[in-house]
């Protein structure tokens, strides 16, 4: 196993170590607090792809999703509260105070996950999550395998088991940037999909899906992103997991960059981050970041899902296996 280097150690003094992959023409850091993604580059491109901190503080305050693996339920549970075969549950809240986002203030974003295998291309890193931490039911296991398999490809890998039912989405939350303006003004988006969540004004799924046609969310057509603020779940899918199909497209008018999408999961939430929580922190290279810096492409079950038995079903069962893979490849021009 390769080694990896100190990047930092968390308040309570744990060590953070950060891990180099190269392959496909990408580079790529990756941190064990959270599976993050601290940089990627591409050897034919000046600039970073993704959003990131040269320094551990940020990914400890406003920037604890930037290139995290989220869960053990992305996205957004109501109230934080479900029932699930009979017994109701409370997971702790941490989005306005009224709801669980991305499994709680300690979810896997904040964890310390363990580095099973280090090779020049991939890595291999897994955590485990108690019965009970942050009110989820079941102790449940989760590897990540993060790879650069060639053409410029990253691909994520995700596995997960448990001991009791659970609520279960893991996705990868990286903010990409395909040039170095600084923000997604010459950046277009095709996503192939004709219905979203409709939602409430907490970000909340109704329960209703709303077509896409002739609103500010129709991107079965490439185009800009930074009209308005972006943060919905485009629905893919109908069932829990489909073959690897590309479902998404992003791409740079001013480099001539472009990334292609493709997963298994059955929603997409996109996030251009029109309200991005940096507080001066400054970002790669010294950028300070702002509103509509980066796209948010999250592969994931649908948010909520656990409180709505029309949506795909996002529950874990003992000897079942949970897997997520999603590939982002990325084209110089």
């Amino acid at each position: 196993m390769r080694k990896a280097e100190i990047f930092g150690e968390t308040k309570s003094g744990a060590p953070v170590h950060r891990l180099a992959l190269r392959g496909g023409g990408l580079r790529l850091s990756l941190l064990t607090l959270g599976a993050i993604v601290q940089d990627l580059r591409h050897d034919a491109l000046p600039f970073p792809l993704v959003l990131g901190a040269e320094t551990l503080a940020p990914y400890l305050g406003p920037m604890q999703y930037f290139g995290a693996i989220v869960g053990r339920f992305a996205n957004r549970i109501a109230r934080g509260q479900f029932t699930l075969d009979g017994a109701s549950f409370q997971t702790a809240l941490n989005f306005r105070d009224r709801h669980t986002l991305h499994g709680g203030p300690e979810g896997s974003s904040a964890q310390i996950w363990q580095v099973d295998a280090h090779e020049p291309d991939r890595a291999r890193l897994s955590l485990e999550m108690a019965d009970g931490a942050m009110g989820f039911p079941g102790h449940l296991r989760v590897t990540c395998d993060i790879a650069l398999p060639g053409d410029g490809v990253l691909a994520f890998d995700l596995h997960a088991t448990a001991d009791r039912a659970t609520p279960c989405s893991f996705a990868h939350h990286g903010f990409f940037t395909l040039d170095d303006a600084g923000d997604l003004a010459h950046h277009r988006l095709h996503v192939a999909a004709e219905h979203v969540l409709a939602v409430d004004d907490d970000l909340i799924p109704t329960g209703a899906l709303a077509s896409v046609a002739g609103t500010g969310l129709d991107f079965r057509q490439a185009r800009g992103v930074i009209d308005a603020p972006i943060d919905h779940n485009f629905c893919l899918a109908t069932a829990p997991w489909t073959p690897l199909r590309p479902v998404a497209r992003l791409e740079s008018r001013l480099s001539g960059a472009s990334m292609e999408l493709a997963t298994t999961q059955p929603g997409l939430q996109v996030y251009n981050a029109a309200y991005i929580p940096t507080e001066g922190y400054p970002g790669l290279g010294g950028r300070r970041y702002g509103a509509f810096a980066g796209l948010a492409l999250e592969a994931q079950a649908w948010p909520d899902a656990p409180n709505h038995a029309q949506f795909p079903d996002a529950i874990l069962r003992p000897g079942a296996a949970w897997e997520h893979r999603s590939t982002y490849r990325i084209t110089p021009r």
